[in-house]
């Protein structure tokens, strides 16, 4: 017994003894871990709450052992929210036996943001069981700074270089802007990128180019002194300071203006304006934003720097070839074109010409006595005169990019019509322009002067196949104009007197609207079926005294052509509702009436105030009036006329398609359009009877009409087959000379008589027997 409790005392002082050196062990352990700058931790699996970490935790996390301890903090509570599903998804994979190792950003609890590199591997229990994880993490905040920094630089630099590459070689400067503003984005991580060119007389920087602002981009940005925030924001402070402004943290400051808005509406958190001068003047500003806070520091504003002053550099050297460039092609005292760049212009006009079977005029004019008035003012005054001239044309012509000055008081210009011209429409815009030029006299040293030019004018293909030609005809014609007493002459002689007896016609015109000249005649619209009439299309006439009644073939389109049409447009109108007002039809109705619209009329903006006012007071006692316009009038613009079309609806006049079948119509807009009535052209009924191909289209013309509900109106009914034939397919209403010919007011009461009825009805029934 003795022996055996020596040997157990023995045992048990060897065991005291191995418990002893086991903690002294754990004390050595504890005392060298608690010395690193890493965190030592343990972590139970699965459930990933911390079982043991070491004190560095607290300089790392920012959480005490004691905190991490007494709340029972699972580990992942310390991962970034952005970074927590990738680095978890790297724990479950090693938490089945392995490595674990990652890269992550952690939250301290007052909110500071530092990375973290963390590298564990699991443990066992005695039945090989996983019941942890044991591991180390590293505070390496400073290494991946630096990593961004360098990344960050390395990015300017590829930008630097590339833009610089991109300033070699480009020559434009919209180019060169749009270029930066891509490579920017594209190579230097910046997500939003803007330069606009400063515009000092309006106080305003106008974009010129942008990269990644999608459809939101501001078109300008104003820099007033009194612009609110202008005191804080980065492009004000950038062109008052001639140096780059930058923010570390746009969030901080209020969203004054768009550009702030829309950076923090995409995520971005630093800005940065960049001013281009040239020349000790900030003539632009580039603004970039980047979605990393505290972007710019010493290094990359350095580079920045740099990357402005190459850019301010390039629009230097790109000003000066522009004003090489510019005084190779242009004249300097009228800022036109000189005779070399018009001649190649011309070329161009003619070659699309070609290719189109169009037109081209050239017009070449000087002034005459021009020599009188250089020796009288001198030649400042000369060429004040000549500036002055040169801005007036360029404010009237129709094509000022086709205007030159070819020597010293010689001037040219360019028209390519859109489509083949008489000489008397040419001839109506020249003048037009001319006109406009001369209305007031010029000011020469507070003295009015006034001068006539001299224009002679050729014409593609007609006068000459190449730019050489035309310009020499041109000029031979403007000598003739020059020696004569003429302002205008055309190379061809036939071309003059067609130009005078159209000059002459116009001048008649202007004195019938102002003596009153024009008359309305009326043609009735028939039913059918009953025979009845439904209404009257008015159709204007001129009253000459000279020589009588005008047909409207002579003198309507010269109306359009002169825009006189809106002067008589509204006035037929007026004029047909007053004839209208005591016109009665046998049941006590009274009949509609038709009005025809120029297309001049219906492409004015105040198109449909116009019809209001011309209607006045008829408006209120529900006047009948149907307004007839034609097919590809209604089609051309087609959104816009449908609006005016609904407005003059709501107005109580009813519209009907003019002409129909000889334009463009599709089925689409046809059944949305705000109309009433088609009428079939008269090209097919003219021919229905003996071509298969019109009757066709007319057949096809009024079922569908019918099929949307809309009436059907044939006009040009010159016998009673066409009659006949158009009852069988249910045409509508009936209009021509088979009926009546246009007739004055005073004979409608006639026509109107029930008497004349029944010759109507006997016209229908006779058509009913024969069918």
């Amino acid at each position: 017994m003795p022996t055996q409790f020596k040997q157990l005392m023995a045992e048990r002082a060897q065991s005291v003894e191995s418990n002893v050196e086991l903690e002294t062990f754990r004390q050595h352990i504890r005392s060298v871990v608690s010395t690193l700058p890493d965190v030592v931790w343990s972590v139970e699996i699965p459930s990933r709450e911390i079982c043991y970490v070491s004190p560095a935790v607290a300089a790392v996390f920012g959480r005490t052992q004691e905190e991490i301890c007494d709340k029972a903090i699972v580990w992942d509570d310390f991962i970034h929210p952005d970074d927590n599903p990738r680095v978890l998804r790297a724990w479950a994979q090693a938490a089945k036996g392995g490595i674990f190792e990652s890269e992550y950003r952690a939250l301290t609890p007052g909110g500071e943001i530092r990375w973290i590199h963390s590298r564990g591997h699991t443990a066992t229990d005695a039945s090989g069981g996983i019941v942890r994880m044991d591991g180390i993490s590293r505070d390496i905040t400073e290494r991946r700074e630096q990593e961004q920094k360098i990344a960050h630089l390395s990015r300017l630099h590829a930008v630097l270089s590339k833009i610089n590459s991109t300033i070699l070689r480009v020559r434009d400067r919209h180019e060169l802007f749009r270029d930066t503003c891509r490579i920017a984005v594209e190579q230097g991580g910046f997500g939003m990128v803007w330069i606009g060119m400063i515009d000092r007389n309006n106080g305003l920087v106008r974009a010129v180019a942008h990269h990644g602002f999608e459809m939101d981009a501001p078109d300008e940005y104003v820099v007033l002194p009194n612009t609110p925030g202008a005191a804080s924001n980065l492009i004000s402070r950038a062109i008052a300071e001639n140096k780059p402004r930058f923010d570390n943290n746009i969030a901080l400051n209020p969203p004054a203006i768009r550009f702030r808005k829309l950076a923090l509406q995409h995520g971005y958190r630093s800005g940065i304006a960049l001013p281009m001068i040239v020349e000790g003047v900030c003539v632009g500003v580039m603004l970039m934003y980047s979605k990393e806070p505290n972007f710019f520091n010493k290094d990359e504003l350095n580079l920045m720097s740099e990357l402005a002053g190459d850019i301010s550099f390039a629009l230097e050297h790109i000003a000066k070839d522009e004003q090489i460039t510019y005084l190779t092609h242009y004249d300097s005292l009228t800022g036109l074109p000189n005779r070399a760049l018009f001649q190649e212009r011309v070329t161009q006009l003619l070659d699309a010409a070609r290719h189109n079977q169009t037109q081209v005029a050239i017009v070449i004019g000087d002034i005459k006595r021009f020599r009188q008035i250089n020796e009288t003012f001198g030649r400042q005054g000369g060429d004040a005169l000549l500036h002055q001239l040169a801005q007036r044309i360029k404010t009237v012509w129709p094509q000022p990019a086709n205007l030159a000055r070819i020597s010293a008081d010689c001037f040219a210009g360019a028209l390519a019509l859109p489509e083949v011209c008489d000489a008397e429409n040419v001839a109506y815009v020249i003048n037009k322009a001319v006109t406009a030029v001369h209305r007031t006299p010029f000011l020469i040293e507070g003295e009015e002067v006034r001068v006539m030019p001299a224009l002679g004018v050729a014409v593609f293909p007609e006068d000459g196949n190449d730019a050489d030609t035309l310009y020499k005809n041109a000029e031979a014609a403007q000598k003739k104009a020059k020696s004569t007493a003429e302002r205008l002459l055309f190379y061809r002689p036939e071309i003059n007197a067609q130009v005078a007896e159209t000059l002459l016609l116009e001048n008649k015109l202007r004195k019938a609207i102002d003596q009153d000249q024009f008359v309305l005649h009326y043609q009735p619209k028939i039913h059918a079926g009953k025979g009845g009439i439904s209404g009257f299309e008015a159709l204007i006439r001129w009253q000459d005294p000279e020589s009588g009644l005008v047909p409207p073939g002579r003198f309507i389109p010269l109306l359009e052509n002169t825009h006189m049409i809106l002067e008589v447009g509204p006035w037929a109108i007026r004029k047909a509702l007053t004839d209208a007002q005591n016109w009665c039809l046998p049941d006590g109705t009274r009949p509609r009436i038709a009005v025809n619209v120029s297309p001049i009329e219906l492409q004015q903006r105040d198109f449909v105030k116009d019809v209001e006012h011309a209607m006045g007071d008829f408006a209120a006692r529900g006047c009948e009036l149907d307004l007839e316009i034609t097919e590809n009038l209604i089609m051309n613009d087609i959104d816009e006329n449908m609006k005016k079309l609904a407005a003059i609806g709501e107005m109580g006049v009813k519209i009907a398609i003019d002409d129909f079948g000889t334009g463009y119509s599709s089925l689409e807009y046809l059944a949305k359009l705000p109309v009433h009535a088609l009428k079939i052209d008269r090209s097919f009924i003219d021919t229905m009877t003996t071509n298969s191909h019109s009757m066709t289209i007319v057949s096809t013309i009024i079922s569908l009409a019918h099929a949307i509900g809309l009436t059907v109106i044939a006009e040009g009914v010159e016998d009673e087959e066409q009659a006949r034939f158009l009852r069988l397919l249910r045409c509508d209403e009936l209009q021509g000379y088979l009926y009546s010919s246009p007739m004055p007011p005073n004979a409608v009461e006639t026509f109107l008589r029930p008497e004349r009825k029944t010759k109507r009805m006997h016209h229908a029934a006779t058509a009913s027997r024969i069918t």
